[in-house]
């Protein structure tokens, strides 16, 4: 066994406490036994001298009247049982006497009752003349005798026996009042020896508690928080040589292997990251590419489809066609490469803003809201001339500092998702007002809304709405406006009802009017509303 070791300490803990225990077990004993030893003395002589003294002084005084008897007897037979009782009684204080002196006493006590002893003799002596002188029946003799010499001497052994009695009684008290003494001193000293006991007691526990139970607590509540992957702890008693010792300093080797433990799922948590990033982002590039192709085969198509068919014709009837027909297949021609060319700008457009910094690509200058309205509006007629656009423009300036090339494809993004997302020969309504210091342009469609769940999220990069399965679409041109738009200070919402329809409300800031400027003439383009609808044709 270690010298130092807990169980070593426990069990010197306990012997502690098993000789502490046995020790007061002898000493309360010991003091016990000196009690004892008084009260011993108190029952086993005083109170049996007491009693036997006592006897003496009742038998005496019954001889004493006895005799009185005798002489007062009116008849032979009283004189006769006086006489019986006067030998019986003292045949009791002979009996009295020998109990007595079968006892060992004091010298005081032993000459004080010799000195009785002797007197009682001569007592008796006078008793026994007394009652021969009544016998002989000389009664006047015997009385007087009883009255004198009897007196005198009864009443001198009576005095010597309460001399004895005296003392004894004191010496009884005396050696009550000893007991008494030996028990208080026996129980103070007993009382004593618990309370340090009882110190010592505290101080082994205090001693165990400290350097043992407290310890191994620390040591439980640090391996609990270290099973909770908790390694801020502070670890004591690396330094004890024992199983305490032991035990921390492997709780340290724990806490070590667990912080490696942690940094390396950390590591590995990160290495997980951004490999799922990395994977993420290539599934992303990967649907980009994907929805590219599909929306560039989708838009290419129609066009190509359209300057395939009209070069065909003009190479199979171009000998009958007149300058007119010419110039009209030309113009549908025309029309077929400025979609393509314009959704070629749009996708490089989108492309560059989205992925690059917008600032680099933000060209802007002085510029009429109206005008650009007016193109985008126009082109989209022309490309998809199975819908009605009606554009409405309230009067007075709408002049503002932007890039024309962006805002004419944010707002074609929105007025394409209109026509892309109705049905064919739905309305799609553009509808511009002035509103203090900005202008509020509206894009409103009739066709199958967005879902509520959707509209939170619907101007983030990739999102689209979930009704929306089966139509061509990236998700970055609602994304792609929100961008162009804020580039431009202003800002963009949406309300939208699945089934019913959907409102794009985009809010810009304009320029101030000049204070002078010319009144404008009634009936012109700047001061009227302009109100647009085309159909198909």
């Amino acid at each position: 066994m270690h010298p130092r070791s807990i169980n070593s300490l426990l069990s010197l803990v306990f012997l502690f406490f098993l000789l502490l225990l046995a020790v007061l077990g002898l000493f309360s004993i010991q003091r016990l036994s000196e009690f004892n030893r008084a009260a011993a003395d108190v029952r086993d002589v005083w109170l049996p001298n007491t009693q036997v003294i006592g006897d003496l002084n009742n038998y005496t005084s019954d001889f004493r009247a006895a005799e009185g008897r005798i002489l007062l007897s009116s008849t032979p037979e009283q004189a006769d049982a006086a006489r019986r009782e006067i030998e019986e009684v003292g045949r009791e204080v002979e009996k009295a006497q020998s109990d007595y002196e079968s006892r060992g006493h004091a010298r005081q006590a032993s000459e004080l009752y010799q000195r009785f002893k002797a007197l009682w003799g001569a007592y008796r002596a006078a008793a026994t003349n007394v009652t021969e002188r009544h016998a002989d029946g000389d009664v006047g003799e015997a009385v007087h005798l009883y009255g004198t010499t009897s007196q005198a001497a009864y009443k001198a052994a009576s005095d010597a026996l309460e001399s004895v009695t005296r003392l004894n009684i004191a010496s009884a008290v005396a050696a009550s009042d000893q007991s008494d003494i030996a028990y208080r001193s026996a129980r103070n000293l007993i009382v004593i020896a618990m309370a340090i006991g009882a110190v010592l007691v505290v101080a082994a526990l205090t001693y165990v508690n400290r350097y043992i139970s407290t310890p191994l607590r620390r040591l439980a509540l640090g391996m609990r928080r270290l099973a909770r992957n908790d390694t801020d702890i502070e670890i004591e008693g690396g330094a004890r040589v024992e199983e305490i010792g032991e035990m921390a300093r492997a709780l340290l080797v724990f806490r070590t292997n667990a912080i490696e433990l942690m940094l390396s799922q950390r590591s590995l948590s990160q290495q997980a990251s951004m490999l799922e990033e990395r994977l993420a982002q290539e599934q992303r590039l990967t649907q980009r590419q994907q929805d590219f192709v599909s929306m560039a085969s989708h838009e290419f198509r129609t066009p190509l489809t359209v300057i395939d068919g009209q070069a065909q014709r003009l190479i199979k009837i171009v000998a009958r066609l007149s300058p007119d027909d010419v110039r009209e297949r030309a113009s549908r021609i025309r029309t077929a490469v400025l979609r393509m060319t314009t959704t070629m700008e749009h996708l490089l457009n989108s492309a560059r803003l989205t992925e690059g910094e917008p600032e680099l690509f933000f060209h802007p200058t002085e510029l009429d809201l109206r005008a650009v309205l007016d193109e985008v509006c126009l082109v989209h007629r022309e490309i998809a001339p199975q819908g009605y656009i009606w554009q409405k423009f309230a009067g007075g300036p709408m002049r503002l500092r932007g890039d024309a090339r962006l805002l004419s494809q944010a707002f074609g993004n929105l007025i394409s998702n209109a026509l892309k997302y109705s049905p064919d020969g739905s309305l799609i309504e553009v509808v511009a007002t002035r509103e203090g210091d900005s202008v509020t342009v509206g894009v409103i469609d009739r066709g199958m809304g967005i879902p509520h769940e959707d509209l939170p999220n619907i101007f983030e990069r990739y999102t689209r709405g979930s009704n929306v399965s089966g139509i061509v679409g990236t998700g970055v041109g609602l994304f792609f406006v929100k961008v162009v738009v804020e580039l431009h200070g202003g800002s963009v919402a949406v309300e939208s009802k699945e089934g019913t329809g959907t409102r794009f409300t985009v809010r810009l800031p304009v320029l101030p009017v000049p204070k002078v400027a010319e009144a404008p003439v009634a009936g012109s383009e700047a001061s009227r509303e302009s109100e647009v609808v085309t159909g198909r044709t």
